[in-house]
């Protein structure tokens, strides 16, 4: 990375003399370099643009926004970039709200819905082109010479189907604004300063469970996204299954790479930290620092999923033999954690409650835990209802997906868990059993032993649709599919 100038940003044409990193190389701009830099440079101008795919779709969604908030100013950002060390940042990721209302990605920017009439007025509060004429562009930390060209405000319009103004106007605009007033919070502390006197915590949650909860029912687009995520994430399971001998030569790192790979080949980014659990690693249910050894003759728990460049994101998991031939006491657990998940995709379905496929699934593993005698004498009902099958199924048995991969998530509770399900709906399904190396209430061969199996469930007008069935589920299925691979 080149550390030859970095200034601050300058938020107007008067913009005080950047300045310059400390141990910078060059003391400053002599006026003739400063000259040369102004001029020289090609018309790059984009024309004949045509809107993104999901304009339609955000448009209709910023519909149902305004209809629910009439009268009032709502103020949806994207997010600053976020510091990583010193003076680099973390990718940026635009928050999935503002997001899911515009369709675009960009860092600081703003939605805002002006009331007007009976509705509101959209505009989308950008950072314009890097101003060439004050040497932003090629001075500035985030010019466009240091981190790669923007759009104008007119080409974004063009794009998102949105007017679009200049975002550094936006903070002294808001300051002054009269009115009733609603913003996301937790995105962009500039924006939350010039709103404090105007807004409150009440308020502004309110509308960001409105718009959590607008994404529970997902649109064709929507839909379109997930598929993709789904189909792009089986593709990157059968790349790690292909280099499971490179695994054992070197640790799980080597299958997070690989399937990192694939996510940035052919979608934007991994939805969230990739899950490579071998051996014991598997009973720990969010294993992310993947530095363990992959051995023959244990399983690996992979739980991954793609984020597609429109930020819809996959969640899969597969528990695969690594010399791919399961044991029988592997299998026998395998097959209980598929029969529970079975039972569970099937109660999905338009009517039923979102709590029935994991009753479903929790049932029948709680049969089978009562079956291998490490429940004693109770009855399923008994357990049930004491919740003592949890100290091996752990977890719940799905979630809701879509931008986020746990979606939804500020939703009230009786339009989420205590909800009922509808068509366009997007669930997990997610049973596993799990059984800690230390854990002295079950058989020694038992013990290390970690089992899930996810698959992207889209509840359907007749029923539902498994959006990640190009990856096998039933043991022999799954042996058969890794002998394939492998060669």
């Amino acid at each position: 990375m080149s550390e030859e100038l970095t200034p601050e940003n300058p938020e107007t044409e008067e913009a005080e003399p950047v300045k310059q990193r400390k141990n910078g190389l060059y003391p400053g701009v002599s006026d003739e370099l400063a000259a040369s830099m102004k001029s020289g440079w090609a018309d790059t101008e984009l024309h004949g643009l045509e809107p993104i795919a999901q304009a339609a779709h955000t448009a209709d969604r910023r519909a149902a926004l305004s209809a629910r908030f009439p009268g009032e100013r709502l103020v949806i950002p994207a997010g600053r970039l976020k510091t990583r060390s010193n003076d680099t940042e973390y990718a940026f990721r635009a928050s999935s709200e503002y997001a899911y209302l515009t369709g675009d990605q960009t860092q600081d920017g703003v939605l805002v819905l002006e009331p007007k009439d009976d509705g509101h007025e959209a505009t989308v509060y950008l950072l314009p082109r890097s101003d060439r004429e004050n040497g932003e562009f090629w001075l500035d930390g985030q010019g466009e010479l240091w981190v790669g060209r923007r759009h104008s405000l007119t080409e974004a319009e063009k794009l998102l189907g949105i007017p679009a103004k200049d975002v550094r106007e936006l903070p002294a605009a808001l300051t002054e604004a009269t009115g009733p007033v609603r913003n996301v919070r937790g995105h962009d502390a500039g924006i939350e300063a010039a709103l404090t006197d105007k807004v409150t915590a009440e308020r502004d949650e309110e509308l960001r469970v409105f718009v959590s909860e607008a994404r529970l029912v997902k649109d064709a687009f929507e839909i379109a996204e997930l598929q993709k995520a789904c189909d792009i994430t089986a593709r990157g399971f059968e790349d790690v299954v292909k280099v499971l001998d490179k695994a054992e030569a070197t640790s799980e790192r080597y299958i997070e790479g690989t399937f990192f790979l694939r996510a940035r080949i052919e979608g934007n980014d991994i939805g969230y930290g990739s899950i490579c659990a071998a051996g014991p690693h598997a009973t720990t249910l969010h294993w992310v620092r993947n530095d363990g050894a992959v051995r023959s003759g244990e399983l690996l728990l992979l739980d991954a999923g793609v984020e597609t460049n429109d930020l819809y994101t996959a969640d899969v998991t597969r528990t695969l033999p690594i010399n791919g031939t399961f044991t029988p006491l592997q299998r026998k657990i395998y097959d209980a954690v598929y029969e529970a998940q079975e039972a569970g995709i099937a109660a999905v379905k338009p009517g039923a409650g979102f709590r029935d496929f994991h009753d479903a699934a929790q049932r029948v593993l709680t049969e089978k835990l009562i079956e291998w005698g490490l429940l004693g004498d109770r009855t399923v009902d008994e357990v049930l209802e004491l919740g003592l099958q949890r100290r091996w199924t752990l977890h719940g048995t799905g979630h809701m997906l879509g931008m986020d991969v746990h979606d939804c998530a500020a939703a009230r509770t009786e339009s989420y868990v205590n909800g009922t399900l509808e068509p366009g709906v997007c669930l997990t399904v997610e049973p596993g059993l799990y059984f800690q190396a230390d854990d002295l209430t079950v058989p020694e061969e038992y013990r290390g032993i970690g089992v899930r199996i996810e698959d992207d469930i889209l509840v359907t007008e007749d029923g539902n649709r498994n959006l990640s069935d190009k990856l096998p589920r039933q043991a022999d299925e799954v042996e058969a599919w890794m002998a394939r691979l492998k060669g």
